[in-house]
């Protein structure tokens, strides 16, 4: 069963709602404008329940099969956009300066909507789909208000899926793998205190500059002298703050970063190896570390049952040969982790074809994805809710 006719036929509609989508990108929770576009269209095709509100701006649509009660299975779209200034020169491209939609949240947006009108039109399936419309993925966790704000109890739903596009992977290809599948990702800060002086008396100081340069250095031991090679770990300083005049030694310098596990004890040790190397390595120079540690997105982590389905699924769609169901894990986040560890499901990659990266100011979805993508939605949703299913 390739693309679905109708579903090539809603091509340029949907690819229609995703270029509005991309001309007017929202951050985080603030994402109103957003919101309100999805819930109308959501109650423009008869969905049997619209809310909204939900994990602040978050929107669900519930769709209810014509072939009686059952299951409900839940498919999720992020719809915020990046702090970036967009240089793709797209006719459609961010009409606000500073915010952009450089991961594709607006092509996921779209294709869902795209799956939710199809199965609003046809409902051949037993029980029901919630459509769940998800803000703040780009590092505010909204997966996880939606939960809190008691999505999975609500609604019933069962198990949940999820889906997000991969450049270089080729239109019209799937990629998914089992298990650990992205990563859980920390972030940590580094104070070192030491002692300010002129830096012509370096000896009257403590120079904490010197500290921090060599605890940069000493924390990828715990990379490549600590850790299993076969147990993914990436420590990355991407922020080095101290001084402000070339004539003085600063009192302070502080340090930020990210901390990127697959596995839960290989987390645990990297978050208490940090804070021992900083400190005792800040001692040596004589000076003092401050470590403060936050634990952000846990691993994305695919169930074994749910990926065969979703394997199945996308081979139908895009014939066997065209879905790679062992690739590499991601060091990358996402916060559908925490949907995955309230219920089980999987996480799966749609190919964006030749564009360029995700968080590239370059960066613009690929609309020959959209019938693919709608029609993985639409297949996964009546297979699972067929008759015989249920």
């Amino acid at each position: 069963m390739p693309v679905i006719n109708r579903v090539a036929e809603m091509q340029d509609q949907v690819a229609e709602w995703r270029r509005h989508l991309h001309q007017n990108p929202e951050l985080l929770y603030d994402v109103h404008e957003t919101s309100k576009f999805v819930a109308e269209k959501l109650r423009s095709f008869g969905c049997d329940i619209v809310e909204t509100g939900i994990g602040k701006t978050g929107v669900v649509g519930i769709i209810k099969g014509s072939q009686g009660d059952g299951p409900v299975i839940g498919f999720r779209a992020d719809m915020d956009a990046l702090p970036i200034f967009e240089t793709s020169g797209k006719a459609w491209a961010s009409r606000t300066p500073g915010k952009a939609h450089s991961c594709g949240h607006d092509g996921h947006t779209a294709m869902l909507l795209g799956a939710a009108q199809y199965l609003a039109e046809t409902r051949n399936f037993k029980g029901s789909v919630a459509v769940i419309f998800q803000p703040a993925e780009e590092g505010g966790a909204g997966a996880l208000a939606m939960i809190n704000d008691g999505l999975m109890e609500k609604f019933g739903i069962r198990q949940v899926y999820g889906m997000h596009n991969e450049p270089r992977l080729p239109v019209g290809n799937f990629a998914i793998r089992k298990g650990s599948t992205m990563a859980a990702a920390d972030t940590f800060e580094i104070t070192i205190h030491g002692r300010g002086s002129h830096a012509a008396q370096p000896h009257l100081s403590i120079d904490p500059i010197l500290a921090a340069s060599h605890i940069v250095v000493a924390l990828q031991s715990i990379v490549s002298r600590e850790t299993d090679p076969l147990k993914s770990l990436v420590v990355t300083v991407a922020s080095i703050h101290g001084g402000e005049a070339n004539n003085v030694i600063p009192a302070f310098v502080k340090l930020g970063g990210t901390v990127r596990t697959l596995l839960p004890e290989t987390r645990d040790f990297a978050e208490k190896r940090l804070a021992e190397v900083a400190q005792s390595t800040a001692i040596a120079h004589g000076a003092t570390a401050e470590v403060a540690y936050r634990r952000g997105y846990p691993v994305t982590f695919n169930h074994d049952g749910e990926t065969d389905f979703a394997v199945e699924i996308a081979s139908r769609v895009a014939g066997p040969k065209a879905v790679a169901t062992d690739v590499p894990p991601h060091m990358g986040a996402e916060d559908f982790s925490y949907m995955l560890e309230k219920r089980p499901g999987a996480f799966i990659f749609i190919g964006n074809g030749d564009t360029a990266s995700l968080h590239n100011a370059a960066y613009d979805f690929n609309d020959e994805a959209i019938p693919y993508g709608v029609s993985y939605w639409v297949t996964l949703a009546e297979t699972a809710l067929s008759a015989q299913a249920a």
